[in-house]
């Protein structure tokens, strides 16, 4: 398992010995160092990344898909090392971190065979003049991903970016780095060129700054926060680079009254899931639960019997249902929210208050009565938060649905088609899950609106985000 800079073809520290500690989130210890890269560093990978693209740009799309093949079933080979690292540094539970490496494979595998699709088209023209549109690689990209998926965020970026013809610098989350190292180190394995993927671990702002403002890179792709993403886009105005950029929401739910008492209990199974998978560090989680009044009081009680039964504790034990917050910062952002809501009103149905111990564990919680001024319901909890919330009609339902500034999921559950389709017409969100929860899949696209981003990665519009289209004219005689 790697844990150095990935330059060209070398593995190697920082040039000036710098390192970052990498800690475990269920203990607090430190478990790894990592290289804080240094400007020489950078200025070395930018040059990597020109000369990779150079080659890689006119490489046969047959054997660029061959490469992603071959890196997918490494990945299925080492899935077992990588997940241990991944629970190790990012703290989920390890049944979680199999499933991620898996997921990070399909989109190397789905990949593979896009590689061969990046299609034009020809235009009707008049006699003796001929015109078409290609689509070319964009060039080199800087890749930033956050720590909740270091697999499968990186793995979106890579499997395109390798896809069609791009060079790439994937600048990891410093919290959580050698699971996207171990990702890297099968996409050299598997034969891509030296200087195709390169990989850079430092101090956040200083890299994201170094490797923007320069001219070599002309595509940028951030999975983060919504601040990170507006100081990207500043840092991006000299050159004018694209960006994709998935920004995080704070997806609402909602529970319609015409679900009887078994489909409530696959709702509830459904919602629990969703919300404490990865302790809720989780983009596109349920975060605003809306149940109709008529099945208000029953949701709450199957809810509630099913996230007490939840089991808390460290990730690499099989048993454990829900680990660890990812950092420390993080679960006293949490602490404090619904702090907050209690004090404001709320009703803590279970849950609530941080543990004493080793670790950076909050409990499963699920809140009632939150009132509508609440911090909970306007900022992204990102933890293991479940607010739930009356509703009286439907227009009351989606009204206060979508009166956030985020537009990344939003789901319903119901059994009446004509109103799904009615909550989907109503819903102003990039994904939408109807009695579903799952929505993140290679060949589908991934992204949101207003605060939550914008642009998509994941299905064929990733051909969009990597490739820019040229059109040809051409005329026989001069």
């Amino acid at each position: 398992m790697p844990d150095e800079l990935l330059i060209g073809e070398a593995w190697r520290a920082a040039s000036d010995g710098r390192t970052i500690d990498i800690h475990d989130p269920a203990t607090g210890q430190v478990v790894g160092r990592v290289p804080d890269a240094s400007d020489a560093d950078l200025d070395d990978v930018l040059a990597a990344a020109a000369a990779g693209f150079a080659t890689w740009r006119h490489a046969a799309p047959a054997d660029r898909g061959a490469v992603l093949d071959r890196a997918a079933a490494l990945l299925l080979d080492r899935a077992e090392a990588i997940a241990a690292v991944l629970t190790e540094e990012q703290g989920k539970p390890i049944a979680e971190a199999r499933a991620e490496v898996r997921q990070a494979a399909e989109q190397f595998r789905w990949f593979a065979g896009e590689a061969v699709r990046s299609y034009g088209r020809v235009l009707a023209t008049e006699p003796g003049r001929r015109s078409w549109v290609e689509r070319r690689p964009v060039g080199p990209v800087a890749a930033f991903t956050a720590w909740n998926f270091p697999a499968a965020l990186p793995a979106r970026k890579l499997a395109p970016a390798v896809a069609y013809g791009c060079s790439i610098v994937l600048c990891p989350a410093v919290e959580a780095p050698r699971t996207a190292m171990a990702l890297v180190a099968a996409l050299q394995d598997a034969g891509a060129p030296d200087g195709v993927v390169n990989l850079i671990t430092g101090d956040p702002p200083r890299v994201s700054r170094r490797l923007i403002e320069s001219p070599v890179i002309a595509k940028i792709t951030l999975t983060g926060s919504v601040p990170v993403g507006r100081e990207l886009v500043r840092l991006s105005a000299t050159h004018l680079q694209p960006l994709t950029l998935e920004l995080g929401g704070h997806a609402p739910l909602l529970v319609l009254d015409d679900l009887d008492d078994a489909a409530l209990g696959r709702a509830a199974d459904a919602v629990v899931r969703a919300k404490f998978r990865n302790a809720g560090q989780v983009c596109i989680s349920p975060s605003r639960i809306f149940v109709q009044d008529a099945v208000h009081d029953r949701f709450v009680a199957a809810v509630l019997e099913r996230v007490t039964a939840l089991r808390v504790g460290p990730g690499a034990d099989p048993d454990t249902d829900v680990g660890p917050l990812a950092n420390a910062r993080r679960r006293a952002a949490v602490a404090e929210l619904v702090d907050k809501a209690v004090a404001d009103g709320a009703t803590v149905g279970c849950g609530g208050g941080v543990p004493g111990g080793p670790g950076w564990f909050y409990p499963p919680t699920v809140l009632t009565d939150v009132p509508d001024g609440a911090a909970l319901l306007t900022e992204e909890p990102f933890g293991p938060i479940l607010p739930i919330l009356r509703f009286a009609d439907l227009d009351d339902g989606l009204a206060r649905a979508g009166d956030v500034p985020y537009g990344l999921a939003a789901y319903v559950f119901t059994s009446d088609l004509a109103r799904a389709d009615r909550v989907i017409a109503g819903l102003d969100v990039g994904m939408i899950g109807v009695n579903e929860t799952a929505l993140a899949a290679a060949a589908s696209p991934f992204g949101g609106v207003h605060l939550s981003g914008y642009g998509r990665e994941g299905g064929t519009e990733s051909l969009e985000a990597y490739t820019v289209a040229t059109a040809v004219t051409t005329r026989g005689t001069v």
